[in-house]
């Protein structure tokens, strides 16, 4: 198995939260490359960052749509990617350990999204920001997003924190306040896009424990713009006259309650390789 085979069957195993993880830890040391590239050849450098940075103008959205949701691959500095890197690993786990995948992705899509729309609402708002056009990266409103949804979901989670266990709860309340009083002392768009994820986020998991998922909707829309780029498979007729084992939705579902229950009662940890396969792959529909 060459390196790249190596790399493409380590990222297979990967789960969604590891493999966002990769891709925006990717998008953070590619443009290293680039720049050392570009002052090889003589040409103007950090030019590639800023193609991707979401502008506190509406207009620039006509030109650059992809950027509402592109800023936040890209961070500031490694302690920004570190630090939200973290939190996001341990918050996706808690998700995907009750969720299939394509929810958590619509947890932290939606929250980025939201973050970006408070973030080019706060610029036409409040004066404070009328001589200010500063651009907006960093994963965080995402990253809230998934905090507090599971926060509202299940705010008795108890958590380590260094020696202490506290709620999951009080830690999202706890980030969130850190942001309110941190508005007037520098990086106030970014605070407020942060505010933006985690108000996404508790509205999520409210709705949620109503019975509604307010995802399902973005979900169809991505899988179908997904879906444009997949290569359709070959149609193949043939005729086979060996008898089928029928496998029903119903016994599917029993197999993936049982499951369920016995996270719910020992945690993820007890559970055996194939258990977590199924999970993973029932996650993947």
């Amino acid at each position: 198995m060459g390196f790249l085979d190596d790399l493409r069957y380590r990222y297979s195993q990967f789960n969604a939260a590891e493999r966002l993880i990769a891709l925006i830890v990717l998008c953070f040391i590619l443009p290293f490359f680039l720049d050392t590239l570009l002052f090889l050849m003589a040409l103007p450098q950090g030019t590639f960052v800023s193609w991707f940075e979401l502008l506190p103008e509406w207009w620039s959205l006509l030109y650059r749509p992809w950027t509402f949701v592109t800023y936040s691959f890209f961070h500031a500095g490694f302690f920004h990617l570190f630090w939200n890197m973290l939190l996001l690993y341990y918050m996706g786990q808690f998700v995907l350990n009750l969720f299939r995948s394509s929810m958590f992705y619509n947890i932290y899509f939606l929250g980025v999204i939201a973050g970006g729309v408070l973030f080019l609402l706060s610029y036409r708002i409040f004066p404070v920001f009328s001589s200010q056009t500063p651009p907006l990266i960093g994963a965080s409103a995402g990253v809230m997003a998934v905090l507090v949804f599971m926060a509202t979901y299940s705010p008795d989670q108890i958590i380590r924190l260094f020696i202490f266990n506290i709620p999951l709860k009080y830690l999202a309340i706890g980030f969130v306040v850190l942001d309110l009083v941190q508005i007037p002392y520098g990086n106030a768009g970014g605070h407020l896009a942060h505010l933006g994820g985690a108000g996404l986020g508790f509205v999520y998991g409210r709705q949620l424990l109503n019975g509604t998922d307010i995802g399902s909707g973005f979900e169809n829309l991505w899988r179908g713009f997904f879906g444009l780029f997949k290569p359709k498979p070959l149609r193949t007729v043939h005729k086979n006259t060996a008898a089928k084992p029928k496998a029903t939705k119903n016994t599917d579902q029993a197999t993936i309650d049982k499951i369920l229950d016995k996270i719910s009662q020992s945690g993820y940890d007890s559970l055996s390789s194939k258990e977590k396969e199924i999970l993973f792959k029932a996650g993947q529909k």
